[in-house]
């Protein structure tokens, strides 16, 4: 398998970076947003464009600032000075290569397929997407490919490296050898081994990027319920059936990776929602009145007697990481906080944690599509029964959920527990970032703690 390795920078390579780091801080992938960074190059990958037409360069820049150093990719075409793009001391120019031909050529002559090399990818039409927030992602590939056409695609450049599995990368290829169909196919990616940046005189190997399968007519998750609340239309068909395929992802995710028994799982939770809402409670005023309820929820599960073993799971499951399709599901984005530690992107966790973020979701959709009160609460109501009904059918026993439709109590208790952490942090989130919409989370701590 294809392996890249990473050569020393020269002084050319310094340069460029040079040339292009006051732009960085602009971007919305710069990991050291508001802060004086210092830039350094700490390896660079030896890519070429098979048609020579540009000198590619892939950057592995160390971005050390006040809260840490990270290593980010940092794709750069060099060009003619005819090109536009930033000058360069020696006369010529140099472009984000991210999407970029030169660069695309350089990547798929590169990567790795699941079968070998990938399989052919339409080059000849580019579109970014801009609203990543992370990494870089441009669509490939004609809208109406013509027959016996390469394929469409999307690529995935990854902005900030770590060394080892890359769970956007490995989620989903396991997933697809174990049958599950409720994910974008993976067709391409690529690794690298570079030296460490703690222990230069150590190599590691991780991900660079990722090629998985255009999905034609798909829509955003979040977008679709959205647009059915502000039609006064009801979610219930979609939430039951996005319910299965989450239980059903639960299950084939079972089956890839190991499960982890949690003999302290009830004290282990009951414990992390009281440090959640001491901390909330502390962040955002108001919040002291929702202590009985926190408490007496903590109380409830630490007297159970077990909790399910954890498992691998999608981590950050929210509406807006599904696509809709033909009536289905495909599940999205399971990278998780990408400066986050590995360890803690890929900790096992329990399944119902998922459902939670779903739940969420919705309540999220109904205030975007501008109901409120009753209407509100009935809109969402119906469509967490059905979410709530379509996993608890799917699921098996191991993740956590009985096949009653009506739920166990336990199962109940774990989801209004992670439900309730969920909304904490939520609080917290709009209270810094969006105050306008604080009082979506404080409906949902009114709502959870009146179940109480």
């Amino acid at each position: 398998m294809t392996v890249l390795i990473a050569r020393a920078p020269d002084a050319s390579d310094q340069r460029l970076l040079a040339a292009v780091a006051a732009d960085l801080p602009a971007r919305r992938w710069f990991p050291a947003k508001g802060s004086d960074a210092d830039l350094t190059v700490h390896a660079v990958l030896p890519l070429a464009d098979p048609l020579g037409a540009a000198d590619v360069r892939v950057l592995l820049v160390a971005v050390r600032g006040p809260q840490g150093s990270t290593l980010l990719q940092l794709p750069l075409v060099v060009v003619g000075p005819e090109a536009g793009g930033t000058p360069v001391d020696d006369g010529r120019t140099v472009l984000d290569g991210a999407a970029h031909p030169a660069f695309l050529r350089a990547w798929f002559d590169h990567a790795e397929g699941p079968l070998g090399p990938p399989a052919p990818v339409d080059l000849s039409h580019v579109a970014p997407i801009t609203s990543e927030q992370s990494n870089s992602s441009v669509v490939l590939g004609a809208p109406q490919p013509t027959g016996g056409a390469p394929g469409r695609a999307i690529l995935k450049v990854l902005r900030a490296l770590q060394p080892g599995e890359n769970p956007d990368v490995d989620v989903p290829r396991r997933l697809v050898d174990e049958g599950y169909t409720g994910v974008p196919a993976p067709l391409a990616w690529m690794r690298a081994t570079w030296p460490d940046l703690a222990e230069p005189h150590s190599p590691v190997t991780g991900y660079l990027g990722v090629a998985t399968e255009f999905v034609a007519g798909a829509r955003d998750g979040f977008e679709l319920a959205c647009e059915r609340a502000a039609a006064r239309t009801p979610f219930d068909d979609e939430a039951y059936r996005l319910g299965a395929v989450t239980a059903r992802m639960h299950a084939a995710l079972l089956r890839a990776f190991p499960t982890v028994a949690d003999d302290d799982g009830p004290d282990r939770l009951a414990r992390a929602l009281l440090e959640r809402f001491a901390w909330a409670r502390d962040a955002v005023a108001g919040l002291e009145r929702y202590r009985p309820a926190v408490e007496r929820t903590a109380q409830e599960v630490r007297a159970l007697p077990s909790t399910p073993s954890r498992q691998r799971v999608h981590g950050d499951l929210h509406l807006g990481q599904v696509l809709h399709v033909d009536d289905d599901w495909l599940v999205l984005d399971f990278e998780g906080e990408p400066l986050a530690p590995l360890e803690a992107r890929t900790r096992p966790d329990l399944a119902v944690r998922d459902v939670a973020g779903l739940l969420r979701s919705l309540d999220y959709a109904a205030a975007v599509g501008g109901l409120t009160g009753d209407e509100a609460q009935r809109w969402t109501a119906d469509a967490r029964a059905a979410l709530l009904a379509g996993y608890r059918q799917h699921a098996t026993p191991a993740a956590g959920a009985s096949r009653d439709a009506d739920g166990t109590p336990t199962d109940a208790l774990l989801t209004r527990a992670l439900e309730l952490d969920k909304t904490l942090y939520e609080a917290v989130y709009e209270a810094r970032n969006r105050p306008a919409w604080l009082p979506i989370p404080l409906a949902g701590l009114d709502r959870l703690t009146a179940e109480d």
